[in-house]
């Protein structure tokens, strides 16, 4: 009971999803946030715009550093993740990419785990290092690994929380728990499973990144990114990786779409991960699929592990037919409404071979490293009905 004499309790994850941040009250009763397309704010004064460019009063100056629609869908997210604050940009990389050149200078390493999505994989390894930052990598699946690569004192060690595109799950709290011992801040990528299925701020993360373009939106209709941690590294991250290093503003507009697909994201997670489930146990039993990884098949390797830091297992599958790659591109060509296509969590089933697509900035000697094998197939399993997705792949892995 709060002062007033009101009932308060912790609010849900849906209901936060909806209404966080927004009272319609303040908004002539709109039930729906209003959108500002405005690029630039007014100022009473050149005393008052002095003020908010010195940081000294709170203000909206410029959309490329904050705008009303984006610190809405800010605040939504910030507290979906259990974080102090967050920062939205125009994609998942420029939220990644704003992230490290706000943290890291010449000198200092980051420690990578061995599977990373493909343009990520790239940006390190061929963008940070030219500027005398160490990439590292490690397999963060072994904690022994990681103890010794620790031993180097890190600036950053950053994973995803289920590996693109071979579904190794991370063990965030254990990760993190290390990460700190060593003096390093640790930044997960949790595109994969969304705050709906995992919050890694809550288990020990400092920071994590989003590519709301995925389930976060949800619909296949926008590019965007999120960061979400503490009032200090995000106020560090919107003034210098945002403001100055990338400029990767987003758009209200985009920001609006966001907001909109966040009021669905339970839902659509909930039937993500059933419908990957049906699928995941048909493609287990067809004798021509050779392996597969979904984590919640009772023969996954880490399935007590995702059990215990996600909601439900997601809807990302990834696995291989016999035959290797050959096999692998004629099955994909004979898909009839399942769409060969990059990008994931759209309602459309979306089906890819990272070898030549999402992870094709690693060399086939990195890919091999990486364990991104050239048979590998990743599938993001839409809302279609059920039926409908296993008739077309049946009849792909028949012809």
């Amino acid at each position: 009971m709060d002062g007033s004499g009101k009932i308060t309790h912790e609010k849900g994850f849906s209901t936060r999803a909806i209404h966080e941040g927004y009272s319609p009250r303040d908004e002539h009763g709109a039930l729906t946030p209003p959108l500002h397309m405005a690029s630039t704010f007014t100022f009473d004064t050149v005393e008052d715009a002095g003020a908010a460019f010195a940081g000294e009063k709170p203000a909206h100056i410029y959309s490329r550093i904050s705008n009303p629609t984006l610190d809405l869908l800010e605040k939504r997210m910030a507290s979906l993740e259990g974080a102090e604050a967050a920062v939205a940009f125009g994609s998942g990389m420029g939220a990644i990419t704003a992230v490290l050149w706000s943290l890291v200078e010449p000198g200092d390493e980051v420690l990578v785990d061995k599977t990373l999505y493909g343009c990520t994989f790239s940006f390190l390894n061929h963008g940070l290092a030219k500027f005398g930052v160490k990439i590292s990598d490690v397999d963060m699946t072994d904690m022994d690994a990681l103890d010794a690569a620790l031993q180097s004192r890190p600036r950053i060690v950053y994973f995803e929380s289920v590996a693109n595109p071979n579904m190794r799950v991370m063990d965030i709290a254990a990760i993190t728990a290390k990460a700190r011992s060593a003096g390093a801040l640790s930044i997960v990528d949790n595109t994969y499973c969304s705050p709906y299925l995992t919050q890694p701020v809550l288990l020990g993360a400092d920071i994590v990144v989003h590519s709301a373009t995925k389930y976060l939106g949800g619909h296949g209709d926008l590019i965007a990114g999120i960061a979400c941690g503490t009032q200090e590294i995000m106020d560090q991250v919107r003034l210098y990786g945002l403001k100055d290093m990338t400029g990767a503003a987003l758009s209200p507009f985009n920001a609006m779409l966001i907001l909109r697909g966040l009021k669905t994201l339970g839902l659509r997670m909930r039937e993500h991960s059933a419908n990957a489930g049906i699928v995941a146990r048909f493609l287990e039993a067809r004798p021509d699929v050779s392996w597969i990884a979904w984590p919640g098949l009772d023969s996954f390797p880490q399935r007590e592990l995702a059990a215990r830091q996600m909601r439900l297992p997601g809807g990302m599958i990834a696995f291989e037919i016999s035959g290797g790659k050959e096999a692998a591109i004629r099955f994909m060509n004979q898909l009839q409404m399942i769409q060969r296509a990059v990008s994931l969590g759209d309602a459309e089933t979306l089906i890819q071979h990272p070898a030549s697509m999402t992870h094709s900035t690693y060399t086939p000697e990195e890919q091999e490293e990486h364990g991104i094998t050239p048979g590998l197939i990743r599938l993001s399993v839409g809302l279609e009905d059920s039926e409908d997705i296993l008739a077309d792949l049946a009849q792909a892995l028949s012809a």
